[in-house]
């Protein structure tokens, strides 16, 4: 297949839907879809708005990362700015410049999608993109007020390699940091970031308005 190989959407029969948890920001649903035998069988997924990553990389070839504790795994991990689109058909690239502003008082002059991915498949509709951000600068104004995990936040800039070794020695496990800075690498080592599709590159997995 070659070049031509990439994913396709399908939806397969739902005879029955319900969602017997809502969460401030994303729910449970739990459906009856028909197989290909015909068997109907149940699927709980996490239904989720969506998110962004900004791999926010620097003249000097480093990347922005911030240190956050996640209570579901038990974690503080090293991570990628990035947070929901807390609005039906938002656009991404406004969700992202909104994100590195808040949480690293930080502004780019140049955007590009660096790569879309479904977090967990088998278990969520989670749709991410993360952008790659370039020509960084110091945000102005006031810093935003930060709380709840991210008032115990720490950022730093790492050198991209050192990210690329942490990621494959098993030490640095968010799926955005991993994707992203893997993605990027491949990138420089291939057709460079100049290649890369512009910031507002359609995105199916959630339709925005530009």
């Amino acid at each position: 297949m070659g070049n031509d190989i990439e994913d396709t959407p399908e939806s397969w029969e739902v005879v029955a839907s319900r969602t017997p948890f809502e969460g401030a920001k994303t729910s449970v649903k739990s459906d009856q879809v028909r197989m290909p035998d015909r068997a109907v069988v149940r699927r709980d997924y996490q239904a989720h708005p969506g998110s962004v990553c900004v791999l926010a990389l620097d003249e000097e070839q480093r990347v922005l990362v911030l240190k956050q504790f996640r209570h579901p795994v038990r974690h503080r991990l090293w991570e990628l700015p990035a947070g929901l689109l807390d609005v039906a058909g938002e656009n991404p690239l406004h969700a992202a410049q909104r994100e590195l502003y808040e949480e690293a008082h930080v502004k780019a002059g140049d955007w590009r999608v660096l790569a879309d991915f479904f977090s967990s498949p088998g278990g969520s509709d989670e749709a991410v993109r993360i952008f790659l951000a370039r020509d960084l600068s110091e945000a102005e104004g006031e810093r935003y007020e930060v709380s709840e995990e991210e008032s115990d936040m720490e950022i730093d800039r790492i050198p991209l390699a050192d990210l690329v070794r942490g990621v494959l020695a098993g030490r640095l496990g968010n799926p955005g940091l991993v994707t992203g800075v893997l993605a990027l690498s491949a990138a420089l080592a291939s057709d460079g970031v100049e290649s890369l599709r512009p910031a507002l590159a359609p995105w199916p997995a959630r339709p925005f308005t530009a």
